[in-house]
This record gives structure tokens, C-alpha cells and sequence, in this order.
């Protein structure tokens, strides 16, 4: 197995910012490989609050310039993926206990200003008593405040730079680990291995990107061989989903007695997401779960403010991830910055390795931009900036106005089911016409493998998405998971097991 000639960029790591550079990359003219050891997205990346997000608690810790980046990214991203991106309210219940009304006014004032708002709606107080928002919520609290975030598919966001990356000359490997990089000279020689059949083949890079998220600390130390004494800070966070606790497509945003936030937000029609804690962690990535304590610090958080209360046994899913913090030696773990750092070492006539630490999914787009910037000595082919102004695949939907699109989608496909039609609107948006190009009635779909998952759809991740196991497909392409039985799972199984792999997209 071979890439043929000499790569300008190889990126290690198939997450939100390894797929963010390879885009940025591959769009300036740059050749690009990405290899990935599983799945796009397959860890921190997929296990965030599913937030395009400020951050307004950093506010408290002068975290300035990143809240302010981190908004004009909110809306950047916002306009150029309205399908997978979309705004969401927040309500703030006031607890005077923990912080003043008039500081709570001054951060909200803040965060409607420091990025240039455009599209969202600013903020403003609520009485809880009287509006429907503070329904579910106890009879103490009743002034509250209300703001604007967007929601994301995080997963989706993932494969959507890498597949735009591909579709603009990148490789993109997945399942495929990297067993070693060395300079020999002005290039790196790196060593990957595909994950399922164990082949080994080489190739050349002018530059590598390790972009491994919690594990760019163990890719410095065992498959490059530098000491840059730098480590990344590792903090789990967990998330636990709950039957849907609220009417309404609004969230809530409540506040601890630990300074911390927790966020309760709609998720998948029929539930509630309610993340996150910051843990420190020290162990495999790969093998992080949620503990009973953070459940039971989801569940005290929620039953502060709500109701009626919500205990473990509620619980139908969890997740956690370990984010890639970089260390600046805060003592408290929800206090270490969520911004980022772009470690180069590249001496006279090196090869250079950019190393990717902290950061957040706001933000990756900015992070890649930076990267291409440290890139420019050594890319003097490169093209300039360019993705602050071009949608995401399936993201050019006019004036971004996803409510017509759908409309639109409804009366094109007359014959597809309303979940499906909003589901296939929101996850492919313009795309749609791909997936569905040839399809005139609903037998067209091919095999319902139940939970809304039909047999185009699935060919369809497989053909474009790097779609590869049951996993992929249920919990990241389209977050149909928690409605899959036993039988669709085996279903599928058994049909990406008798399906000829050769032809994936990405094979080498």
C-alpha cells in the first residue's frame, strides 16, 4: 500500500482540529494526509455539550480575547453550517446566593457586545414566575436572565471539514494509526499502519501535525521521539442524558457552588443532555467512563433547580471525554484555560512538527487559520484565508435560513416522511440532493433497519463519510443510538460485514 510522491502536510488526528487544518490546508493548494487511528471524531471531539458557544463563564477568569473570538466564531460557523449549527435560548435561573444580579447583567451586556452579535438575539431578564421557561423549575427561583448560543452536531462537524477537505485533494485515513515520524533531512518519514489488516507503508511530509488531542502527549513521546516539555492537562468531562425533562426548545444554563456551570439542553426530540463536570483524569483516553460521583453531581445540580428531580436511575446514556487542556498550573480544574497553544519546533534546515494543545470546537476554525499562519515560511505555494466565507458541505442553504430550506426539502421529496425529511435537512443539508438523487417514493429508501435508519442512508456514510461499523453510523453520523434495538445493530453488522470494503472513500 502507497501515497505516491512527497506530502506537504500529513495531520495526525482525525478530530475537530485535525480535520480543521486538513480543510484549511487542502483549500489553499496544499497536498494533505490525515490519518486517524478509529473513527472521525471518535473521542473528545464527539463528546462535547454540543455547543458553538462564547463561553460566558470564562468571563469571570478575564478570558477576554478568547470569549471574543470564540463569538465571532459563533457566528461565522453559524452562516456557513446553518444545517448542523443553530441557535438555541438559554434561561439562567438568578440564584443569589452565588452571584449578583448586577454582575450576571454586566457578563450577559459583555457577551451580547465583545464579538459582533449579528443574527442572534441579545439578552435579557425573565421572571420565571410568569413566563412558561420557569415551569419546570422550583417556586424560589423567580427572576432569571436569557441569552443566545448556537447548538451543534459536533460529530457531524468533524466529517464535514474532513469530507470538504477530501473534496478538495486531501487523503483522509481513518482507522489508521501512526506508528512512527522521523526527519531524514528536510522531510519526515512517518510509518502508518492500517488499523484492520496491520499493512505498513511510509510516507514523506514537508510538515506533521500532531493534532492527536489527549493523546498529542503520548504521540511527542512515542512515535516522534521530542521532548518539547510540554504536556497537555487532562480533564474528563461527562455527560448524562435523561428522558426529556421540559417542554420547549429552549435550554438552561445553572449555576454550583463550585463556580461551575452546568448546561440541561434539548436532545434528539425525546431527551435531555445534562453536562458537564471537569475531573481531572490520568489513564487511557481511549478508555474513559463516566463515574457515579459525576452522575451524582449532574443529577445534584439539576435537582437544585428543577422540580421535579432527577436521580441515576434516570439515566438511559452517558458519555465522557478527556479534553487536551493546555497546562497553565491552574490548581482548580473547571479554572484551566479552554484556549489554545500551537507548539512549532522546527530548527535551521528541519523539518517543521506543529503540535496542537487545548482549544475548544468554537474556535477550531481560528486554531486552523493560526496553524497555516506558522505553516507560511515553509508554504510559500500556499493560498490565502478562505474559510470564513465558504459553507461547509451541505451548508449553502440561502441566507442561511434553514425553516426554508426545510420547506423546500418538503416539497421536493412529497413522499418522505416528516422525521426524516427534517432529519435528513438538518444532518446533510444540501447534500440531501446526493442522498437522495434517484429516489422517487419511499421504496426507494432500500432496507429499514429500524430506528429511522434506511439502507440509502447507510450507503450513502459509507460511500462519502468513512463510514465503517454500526458505532459509526448509530452514535456519530446520525445520532440515532438511543432508539437502535439489539436487531438494528446486528442488522447493520451484518450488512457493512457483507459489504465490499475496497472502495471506501479514503483508501489509500
Amino acid at each position: 500500500m502507497s501515497i505516491g510522491g512527497t506530502t506537504d502536510i500529513l495531520v495526525i488526528g482525525g478530530g475537530i482540529n485535525g480535520a480543521g487544518i486538513a480543510r484549511d490546508a487542502a483549500g489553499r493548494g496544499l497536498s494533505v494526509v490525515l490519518c486517524e487511528q478509529g473513527d472521525l471524531a471518535n473521542a473528545t471531539s464527539s463528546a462535547s455539550s454540543k455547543l458553538i458557544h462564547g463561553g460566558l463563564r470564562y468571563l469571570e477568569y478575564y478570558a477576554f480575547r478568547l470569549v471574543r473570538e470564540a463569538l465571532a466564531e459563533r457566528e461565522v460557523l453559524y452562516e456557513n453550517a446553518p444545517h448542523i449549527i443553530f441557535p438555541i435560548r438559554f434561561v439562567l435561573p438568578h440564584e443569589k446566593s452565588l452571584r449578583p444580579a448586577w454582575l450576571i447583567r454586566a457578563g450577559l451586556f459583555l457577551y451580547d457586545h465583545l464579538g459582533g452579535r449579528r443574527r442572534l438575539p441579545g439578552s435579557h431578564g425573565i421572571d420565571l414566575h410568569a413566563d412558561p421557561e420557569g415551569a419546570p423549575l422550583r417556586e424560589e427561583f423567580g427572576n432569571g436572565f436569557v441569552y443566545s448560543d448556537c447548538w451543534v452536531d459536533d460529530a457531524r462537524l468533524v466529517v464535514l471539514n474532513a469530507l470538504d477537505a477530501a473534496e478538495r485533494g486531501a487523503t483522509i485515513l481513518t482507522r489508521t494509526r501512526c506508528l512512527a515520524a522521523r526527519r531524514e533531512d528536510s522531510l519526515w518519514r512517518v510509518r502508518l499502519q492500517d488499523a484492520r489488516s496491520g499493512t505498513e507503508w511510509a510516507v514523506d511530509a514537508r510538515i506533521l501535525v500532531n493534532a492527536a488531542g489527549p493523546w498529542v502527549g503520548k504521540v511527542l513521546e512515542d512515535v516522534v521521539g521530542i521532548d518539547r516539555g510540554q504536556r497537555p492537562r487532562l480533564v474528563k468531562g461527562s455527560h448524562v442524558v435523561v428522558p426529556r425533562l421540559y417542554d420547549g426548545d429552549h435550554a438552561y444554563i445553572l449555576q454550583n457552588d463550585d463556580r461551575r456551570v452546568v448546561f440541561v439542553i434539548p436532545y434528539e426530540g425525546d431527551y435531555s443532555l445534562i453536562g458537564t463536570t471537569d475531573v481531572p483524569f490520568d489513564g487511557d483516553p481511549a478508555e474513559v467512563r463516566i463515574d457515579p460521583a459525576e452522575t451524582a453531581y449532574l443529577c445534584a445540580a439539576v435537582n437544585r433547580y428543577f422540580a421535579t428531580p432527577v436521580s441515576a436511575d434516570d439515566v438511559v446514556w452517558s458519555y465522557s471525554g478527556v479534553r487536551p487542556l493546555y497546562d497553565d498550573e491552574a490548581e482548580d480544574s473547571a479554572a484551566v484555560t479552554r484556549d489554545y497553544e500551537l507548539d512549532l519546533d522546527a530548527g535551521p534546515g528541519q523539518a517543521p512538527l506543529l503540535s496542537v494543545f487545548g482549544g475548544k470546537i468554537t474556535t477550531y476554525r481560528r486554531l486552523a487559520e493560526q496553524a497555516l499562519e506558522h505553516f507560511a515560511p515553509y508554504t510559500p505555494h500556499a493560498g490565502k484565508t478562505w474559510t470564513a466565507n465558504v459553507p461547509l458541505p451541505g451548508g449553502d442553504i440561502a441566507d442561511a435560513d434553514f425553516a426554508t430550506f426545510l420547506d423546500e426539502v418538503r416539497r421536493t421529496w412529497p413522499w418522505l416522511r416528516e422525521d426524516l425529511a427534517r432529519r435528513y435537512a438538518r444532518a446533510y443539508g444540501t447534500r440531501i440532493e446526493t442522498l437522495l438523487e434517484g429516489a422517487h417514493a419511499p421504496d426507494h429508501l432500500g432496507r429499514d433497519f429500524g430506528a429511522g435508519i434506511c439502507e440509502r442512508e447507510v450507503e450513502y456514510l459509507v460511500n462519502n463519510e468513512w463510514a465503517m461499523t454500526s458505532e459509526d453510523i448509530l452514535w456519530r453520523r446520525t445520532k440515532r443510538g438511543l432508539r437502535a434495538s439489539a436487531e438494528t445493530v446486528a442488522a447493520l453488522d451484518d450488512w457493512l460485514a457483507g459489504r465490499d470494503t475496497l472502495h471506501r472513500v479514503g483508501a489509500p
